[in-house]
């Protein structure tokens, strides 16, 4: 026997069968509604979405509809607020809460580039094709350069002393003398960060010698030419070098092939002067023949003044400018104008002077004179010629860097 349920307001009776499916179909809705409602959830919170890419509702925190959709936005601290038909939006880093920063969109050119500069709190490197002419680790150097101005001269310190006019010498400046100057320098470095390299360096000049023929005093007010024979000077200089790229104002030339710097140096330079011979061949008269007597000294003539040569240790610094390429290999080829200041070439001091004396024969004649059969030596001493050295190069360098 059947038994059968009343219900609703008006006692129908209700069969049990049927009830029974009624409810089953219920239950299979219900699931299927909660899959649809719950897969969008499980989807955000796997595959969260920027907050900046979402649709913004015509008004702040409510399930406001914007462009027919219904827009779901958190309230400050990433709650719905009650009465308001939403839900909590996920994001990378959860909801936007107390602390959470917004994003910031970086606006404004740019750094240069091969720059350092920071915009937003972000480095900006330069890219692959310009990081390989950057600086890094250590290195070693050679190089080698043609001077192309050679600057200085050498005059006589001695100048105004009692006798100086009969000790012939560069009584007025008087340039170098220069054949080919090819300064070789080798250096030994490092970068401290891609703008900045420090290095060690020796460099030595050669091929410049003491001027060829040099004026010096008659001991009347005038001037007379002296030649000149020997007098090399080298110069050997250590110096501590720093570089500085300037790419960062600048940028990289011929398409990132070239990479603009600047340099300077200081340092140590022992500069060394070799003997020379100063000959004169003047000559000069110191007494009138027909006034003098038998064996008083009348004139002399062909003066060889021997200057004995000198190495002094002098303060240098240098001035550098140039470009940086690269080469197959880890070599870097550094393209430069170098302006060197060497200081001063000095000699030692002595002099030995060797010249031809004549003698009145005291027969008052206009020509009543004979050469001695003896030659006067004398020997000067802290009677210096000296010349500050300085030089303008063009040149190359090749660096290995490891």
């Amino acid at each position: 026997m059947h038994e059968y349920l009343r219900g609703g307001a008006q006692n129908d009776i209700i069969n049990p069968k049927e009830y029974g499916k009624g409810m089953k179909k219920l239950s299979v809705s219900a699931v299927f509604v909660g899959v649809l409602l719950g897969l969008p959830v499980a989807v955000d919170a796997a595959y969260p979405v920027y907050p900046s890419y979402q649709a913004r509702p015509a008004y702040p925190n409510t399930g406001a509809v914007q462009n027919g959709q219904m827009v779901y936005m958190p309230n400050q601290n990433g709650m719905v607020m009650p009465g308001q038909n939403a839900v909590m939006m996920p994001t990378m880093g959860g909801a936007y809460g107390g602390n959470a920063a917004m994003p910031t969109r970086v606006t404004g050119a740019l750094p240069r580039v091969g720059s350092a500069q920071t915009v937003a709190g972000r480095q900006y490197y330069q890219p692959a094709d310009y990081d390989r002419l950057a600086d890094s680790g250590l290195y070693v150097g050679l190089g080698v350069a043609y001077t192309a101005s050679l600057m200085g001269s050498m005059s006589a310190d001695y100048t105004g002393e009692k006798d100086s006019y009969t000790v012939p010498g560069a009584f007025e400046a008087a340039d170098f003398a220069s054949d080919t100057v090819i300064p070789l320098q080798v250096s030994v470095g490092a970068a401290i960060n891609n703008d900045i390299r420090v290095d060690f360096s020796y460099l030595r000049y050669s091929g410049i010698s003491y001027p060829n023929s040099v004026m010096t005093d008659s001991g009347d007010g005038v001037m007379v030419d002296a030649q000149v024979d020997g007098g090399a000077v080298t110069a050997n200089t250590t110096m501590l070098n720093i570089y500085y790229n300037i790419d960062a104002y600048t940028g990289y030339l011929a398409g990132g092939m070239l990479r603009p710097y600047v340099g300077a140096g200081v340092g140590i330079s022992l500069n060394t002067i070799a003997d020379y011979v100063v000959y004169d061949d003047t000559f000069y008269s110191i007494l009138d023949p027909i006034d003098a007597t038998a064996g008083q000294l009348t004139g002399v003539s062909d003066i060889y003044a021997y200057h004995n040569g000198g190495t002094t240790e002098q303060f240098a610094f240098m001035l550098e400018g140039g470009l940086t390429t690269e080469m197959d290999g880890g070599l870097k080829l550094d393209f430069f104008v170098r302006y060197a200041n060497l200081g001063k070439v000095k000699t030692s001091g002595s002099i030995v002077v060797s010249q031809v004396e004549w003698l009145g024969d005291g027969s008052g004649l206009p020509n009543g004179e004979y050469e001695a059969p003896y030659d006067s030596v004398f020997h000067y001493t802290n009677w210096y010629e000296s010349g500050r050295l300085g030089m303008v190069d063009v040149g190359m360098r090749l660096r290995l860097q490891f």
